[in-house]
């Protein structure tokens, strides 16, 4: 079943007011001969503001607002008073959500990329309050009967996307095991079952140990060809770049059980990984090698463990269905963690 609670793109349009008309007015008041002009300017219009908040971690609330649109100014009035301002309207957002013009080219085009919580992006600026007849006396023109319009606002039509700031990813091919797993190590309740793409939108889940907290996504399934946007395609590896370690999660009880090489499938995590953006693979990467509770004979893991070319101490051998071996994942995680930069996450 699909969750329908975390939304991670949409579009939207943005416009921001305009601004006030100036006003032409004249003195109009008993003893003043000859009033002279004192029409106000009009008022600035609102601009569409978006804002970083550390408590959302969806874009929800696009689903049904698509259309953001700031007060216009108010005219300006005699007497040299000038138009209120129109209010900006202040759009909270998940850290992690990214801009791009309508249409552009995702990966190199963005216009805003909000990571830090209370950072803000002015979307669309409010257009100028015009200026009101007063501005336009001189000792030559001294009756004026002209002023000018307020400017028009922005209106820009945004994609909106969401990069998840998790610490851990698990990542891995369809019905590896990866919800059955987050659920063990954390509250999360992801969707799970025995077919392919369970997993259509990751899943958070904060893990806790002693005084330790971190973030663990559950993440789509790859499948080859990914980079390429085959399945959920790039869709899913745009929430990997800010994952700052990588749990490999492979299905070596099935793969045995039905003479399959496990390596393969880790080849084509790696490969994927490589193809999207070659940085993934300088990550920290720990490797967990699941359910381990439909192999009879444990002594074959002992054969697949050197063929990853990585230290042991990175290798777990679990099984998200009884609970075996998730201890020692949680402390290797903690461990990676530890040794792990951090990311550099400025666009």
């Amino acid at each position: 079943m699909k969750n329908q609670g975390f939304i991670d793109e949409a579009s939207i349009t943005a416009a921001s007011g305009g601004g006030g008309n100036g006003c032409v007015s004249f003195r109009r008041e008993k003893f003043v001969e000859r009033g002279g002009p004192d029409g106000g300017d009009g008022g600035r219009g609102g601009d569409v503001v978006f804002v970083a908040d550390r408590n959302l971690n969806t874009l929800l609330d696009f689903r049904y607002r698509r259309w953001l649109e700031a007060e216009a100014g108010r005219p300006g009035a005699g007497r040299g008073k000038t138009g209120a301002s129109g209010a900006d309207i202040v759009v909270r957002v998940p850290i992690g959500t990214v801009f791009f013009e309508e249409g552009a080219a995702e990966k190199d085009e963005a216009v805003a990329d909000l990571n830090r919580d209370g950072e803000r992006w002015r979307a669309a600026r409010g257009g100028r309050g015009g200026w009101g007849n007063a501005r336009f006396a001189t000792s030559t023109r001294q009756a004026p009967d002209f002023a000018y319009p307020g400017r028009s606002g922005e209106t820009r039509n945004l994609h909106i996307a969401l990069k998840l700031l998790a610490d851990v990813g698990l990542v891995g091919l369809p019905n590896a095991g990866k919800s059955t797993l987050l659920a063990h190590i954390s509250a999360a309740r992801p969707a799970v079952a025995a077919y392919p793409f369970t997993t259509l939108v990751p899943s958070l889940g904060v893990v806790e140990r002693d005084d330790r907290r971190f973030v663990v996504a559950d993440l789509p399934g790859l499948v080859e060809g990914a980079s390429e946007g085959v399945g959920l395609g790039d869709r899913f590896l745009r929430h990997v770049e800010r994952t700052r370690v990588l749990v490999h999660v492979l299905d070596v009880g099935t793969a045995w059980l039905e003479e399959r090489e496990p390596m393969k499938d880790y080849r084509t995590l790696r490969t994927e990984l490589e193809r999207y953006q070659p940085e993934l693979l300088e990550r920290n990467v720990l490797i967990a090698l699941n359910k381990i509770d439909l192999i009879p004979d444990r002594e074959r893991l002992n054969s697949l463990r050197p063929q990853f070319g990585v230290a042991d101490e990175k290798i777990v051998a679990i099984s998200g269905a009884t609970g075996e071996g998730i201890g020692p994942l949680v402390n290797a995680m903690l461990a990676a963690l530890d040794a792990a930069p951090a990311l550099e996450t400025e666009p």
